[in-house]
């Protein structure tokens, strides 16, 4: 009789996971591609956009930094709000005034404007990716939040994957009314968060129980667990928002998500142009594919780590490995002369900075729950975000004062070196606990 319940229970497990999985990780995960296509677009339209808006190394390493001043002010309340409203409202909310500005960006005339809408879309983006962390955790038990996240954040490499050459293709054909390739870029590009701000609130289920593609008892099933784990937490220690946000753990995750967000916004802004400057016979649309290559390379990374940090259960490790492998990358790229080699090098980058999400974002939800679990992942996600705008400000400003990227580039290896020994400084008690 024993042996039927437990059956009865792995069936119900197996099929509720399966079925959430299917529903819900690849909607978001689309969103998360027009998300990240439109926060990186700029570096592709800056092939051509820097030379028509006369924008130097150090102003594009400001316009693009910037976004993440707007993304960090109001990071921790739209979080919060999600929290308290649902997921399903606020999301839609996000992305459809996202989507308006991202078009409107292609209309700026001049290096001033670009700084004002660049920063307004990061006030309107601001809240979509740690809102998506708390919403995962919605939907699933810790010992399967690497894999998800992984899943969910494959959308990153999959939005390079997919920009890069469609974005090199625009930049080289399309040149309609008159408007500048760059433009139509950033319009077109923008399009998709809009559409998908109405989908949003259409199909997106904020919990499982407004869940229609479940029955009752798998609704009950993952009310059940979830409210175990939570219940766990609390008994080790039960955080207030305000206890979230002083944490001294956060803070150690916080410090760690920053040295890593160095080294990916240093690939990821600065990519394009580091193989641009190995070779001027190359035209936009085959820098495109061969930046496609890094991503490729980090969205099976990001897979494979994931599954593994689930499957044995340990984070800081998962974590670590990538840091360092990213971090000896950077710092290498230095000595490379050749496009082969430079798009080698920055593949073993999008191994570090791809694949350590999905460990990394398993670590909060391991003590945080509830209104804690909203501010804590907001604060980790919006300072850690700051990177995206010491990150290329310092490499634009290093670039411009020895006229070369390499020595930024360095330094964005370094950051991940400390990252790496942070990580590996948090106590084993990080990792999760086998139930």
């Amino acid at each position: 009789m024993a042996n039927e319940t437990d059956t009865a229970a792995m069936t119900i497990e197996a099929r509720t996971i399966q079925k959430v999985r299917i529903r819900i990780i690849p909607f978001i995960f689309v969103l998360y591609i027009v998300a990240f296509l439109d926060r990186i677009n700029i570096t592709f339209a800056a092939l051509t956009m820097n030379k028509e808006l006369a924008i130097t190394s150090q102003q594009y390493g400001l316009l693009t930094g910037i976004f993440f001043i707007g993304y960090f002010l109001f990071e921790i309340p739209s979080n919060l709000l999600l929290h308290k409203v649902g997921a399903r409202l606020w999301i839609a909310r996000i992305m459809i005034t996202w989507g308006a500005v991202a078009v409107l960006t292609g209309f700026v005339h001049s290096v001033q404007q670009l700084y004002a809408v660049r920063f307004l879309l990061g006030l309107a983006e601001a809240g979509f990716a740690p809102g998506m962390l708390l919403y995962l955790t919605y939907w699933f038990r810790q010992r399967e939040q690497a894999q998800a996240v992984g899943l969910y954040l494959s959308g990153m490499p999959i939005a390079s994957v997919l920009g890069a050459p469609v974005s090199g293709l625009v930049l080289d054909h399309v040149n309609w009314l008159g408007l500048s390739s760059w433009r139509w870029l950033l319009i077109l590009e923008g399009i998709p968060a809009i559409v998908c701000g109405f989908l949003t609130y259409f199909l997106l289920p904020s919990r499982p129980a407004e869940a229609k593609f479940l029955t009752a008892d798998e609704k009950e099933w993952i009310r059940t667990e979830l409210a175990r784990e939570e219940q766990q937490k609390l008994e080790q220690r039960q955080f207030s928002m305000l206890q979230a946000l002083t944490n001294g753990r956060v803070w150690h995750l916080v410090a760690i998500y920053f040295g890593m967000l160095i080294g990916l916004y240093a690939m990821n802004f600065w990519g394009p142009q580091l193989v641009k400057s190995l070779s001027s016979r190359y035209s936009n649309s085959v820098i495109g594919f061969l930046v496609m290559i890094p991503s490729l390379v980090g969205l099976a990374a990001m897979i494979l780590i994931s599954r593994s940090s689930d499957r044995t259960v340990e984070r800081r490790y998962h974590v670590a490995i990538p840091a360092i492998t990213g971090g000896v990358a950077l710092v290498l790229l230095g000595a490379a002369h050749s496009t082969f080699l430079a798009v080698a090098l920055l593949s073993c980058v999008a191994i570090g900075v791809y694949g350590f999400f999905g460990p990394f974002w398993a670590l909060p939800s391991g003590f945080l729950t509830g209104f804690s679990a909203a501010a804590g992942l907001a604060l980790i996600n919006s300072t850690g975000n700051l990177a995206g705008f010491v990150g290329p400000y310092a490499i634009g400003v290093i670039s411009k004062t020895t006229g070369s990227l390499y020595a930024g580039l360095a330094l964005a290896g370094v950051f991940m070196f400390a990252a790496a020994i942070l990580v590996l400084l948090l106590p084993k008690s990080a990792d999760v606990q086998r139930a």
